[in-house]
């Protein structure tokens, strides 16, 4: 049986970074809801209680019966999670004077405490709260205090509950990942078997009982997640599979002859469907980006779903839906919200069962599958690319010849960062490419006038993005050498008919997305 931590989430919008954090441990975990707590689950060694954007004294604030979880399992509570242990174990939490926020240096009382087992002194921690614990509950004692906080971490012996009013999770909080292993591993008993490797041999023996000698078909994209998806299921069926890429019109420069070529190279039964003329008619005119949409969205499952029906006795549809995708998240009115689904637009005749192997993992999980499984680097290393394509990066409507142009100039851009060589902190040598998570050019709804030779031009401008991040949830603009914004600029001005002009877009997410529509 695979152990797993607990995760309950209250709200935090850092409880995906404890559950990655976990998972780094080679410790499987789950992320559930406050209120989802699952009855006779065996497999759980240790529960976490994660932050939360409530005081635990509001009326609207998360809250749970402790009384099933205490004693039976190893609690941590962080930030809020500590302070809900307390406050209905008989504590004390009241608004801080002033927002505890920022770098705090813990003092230790107890450093020998199996949480803190080989924490240097003063570790650095990351505070983020508006309230503080003023008394911890009867028979809990204080393990660590900063400057500013007095209880900053407490501890009951006889219920193993473990309460830390910072957050291990951050980067900021520097052994933040010693103490999640102390507790994973020294307290909870983790054996540490969660890898890629046991991840395919678990998972090729579930899909060969769940799929048997059924058909499945899989939309593929040729991103990250569709495609170890579709290595995987051919791994586990072989020719049961059969995969389905549509090619909108809105797909980077040579893309779809490139995918399917790399997909022939990984022994899969690819089907490649060209359908750029339907999407290029039905987008004619159109400008609104929401709209853009869902003409693009639907347009793709008119295209699969015709094709899919042309495969005879086909019962499941595979999809490479990876774990972010269907955390439920919670907003500060209580309401369970669904993140995105990938299937959530596919016609109900169809009449298909859903299997999505890679339903458990993380982004960086899913290139650790791949590289495990021997996949190209540069289908696992590609960066996200948005479902609609290219078409939220025309703004305003999409014709041909704009997808030309800007199809043009991104090649440029991402050949350029692929080729230009950096060393990263270690002092080895990556490309630009790596170092970032995701890059674009974006096609402005707008002319500029510019001199080429001796004659004035009036033509497109176009806007650089690359953004450095983990997750997508927030993310930075990449700051890339001058020397090479300067070369991309000039080679795309020289090279790409209708372009005059390149700006570099310095926007971070928030308040901006890393997408422009």
């Amino acid at each position: 049986m695979q152990q797993k931590i607990l995760i309950l989430d209250f709200g935090s919008q850092t409880t995906q970074l404890i559950g990655r954090r976990i998972r780094e441990l080679d410790t499987f975990c789950e992320i559930v809801p406050y209120n989802k707590f699952p009855e006779n689950d065996e497999s759980i060694i240790g529960v976490i209680l994660s932050g939360s954007p409530y005081s635990v004294y509001d009326k609207e604030a998360f809250k749970i019966d402790l009384d099933k979880i205490k004693g039976k399992y190893p609690v941590l509570g962080i930030c809020y999670g500590a302070q809900f242990i307390s406050y209905t174990s008989g504590g004390n939490v009241e608004p801080a004077g002033s927002r505890e926020y920022g770098r705090q240096n813990l003092e230790f009382i107890d450093k020998e405490n199996p949480l803190f087992k080989g924490f240097d002194d003063n570790s650095q921690v990351w505070m983020s709260h508006g309230d503080t614990i003023t008394a911890i509950p009867k028979d809990y004692k204080v393990i660590a205090s900063t400057q500013k906080v007095e209880n900053a971490a407490f501890y009951c012996e006889k219920d193993r509950i473990w309460g830390v009013q910072f957050h291990p999770e951050v980067f900021h909080s520097l052994q933040g990942t010693l103490l999640l292993k102390n507790f994973a591993v020294r307290i909870c008993g983790s054996k540490q078997d969660w890898s890629a490797a046991s991840f395919i041999d678990t998972t090729v023996k579930e899909l060969k009982e769940q799929l048997k000698d059924d058909k499945i078909v899989l939309g593929l994209s040729g991103g990250v997640d569709s495609s170890v998806a579709a290595v995987l299921l051919n791994k586990a069926v072989g020719k049961n599979l059969t995969c389905i890429f549509v090619n909108n019109g809105l797909l980077r420069k040579n893309e779809f002859e490139d995918v399917l070529r790399d997909y022939e190279c990984l022994g899969l039964n690819v089907k490649g469907v060209d359908a750029s003329e339907k999407f290029y008619k039905e987008l004619s005119g159109v400008e609104e980006p929401e709209k853009k949409r869902k003409i693009i969205g639907k347009g793709f499952i008119d295209v699969f779903n015709a094709e899919a029906q042309k495969i005879t006795d086909v019962k499941w549809l595979g999809q490479g839906t990876i774990y972010p995708d269907r955390i439920e998240s919670l907003n500060i009115t209580g309401k369970t919200i669904k993140s995105h689904h990938n299937v959530g637009g596919l016609p109900k005749e169809m009449q298909l069962e859903l299997c999505e192997p890679l339903k458990w993992l993380f982004k960086d999980e899913v290139r650790r599958v791949g590289k495990e499984l021997g996949m190209p680097e540069h289908l696992i290393k590609r960066h996200p690319f948005p479902g609609p394509g290219l078409g939220v990066r025309i703004l305003g409507d999409i014709t041909p010849e704009k997808v030309r142009i800007l199809q043009d100039a991104d090649d440029i851009f991402i050949k350029g960062l692929k080729n230009w060589k950096i060393k990263n902190s270690d002092g080895v040598e990556i490309s630009l490419y790596d170092s970032v998570w995701q890059a674009g050019v974006i096609l402005l709804p707008v002319k500029s006038v510019g001199v080429m030779g001796d004659e004035r031009t009036y033509e497109r401008a176009v806007a650089l993005r690359a953004v450095t991040s983990t997750d997508a949830m927030t993310a930075d603009w990449a700051h890339l050498p001058y020397e090479f914004l300067a070369k991309v600029s000039n080679d795309i001005i020289n090279n790409v008919k209708g372009v005059n002009r390149v700006a570099y877009d310095i926007s971070s997410k928030p308040p901006a997305t890393i997408e422009w529509e």
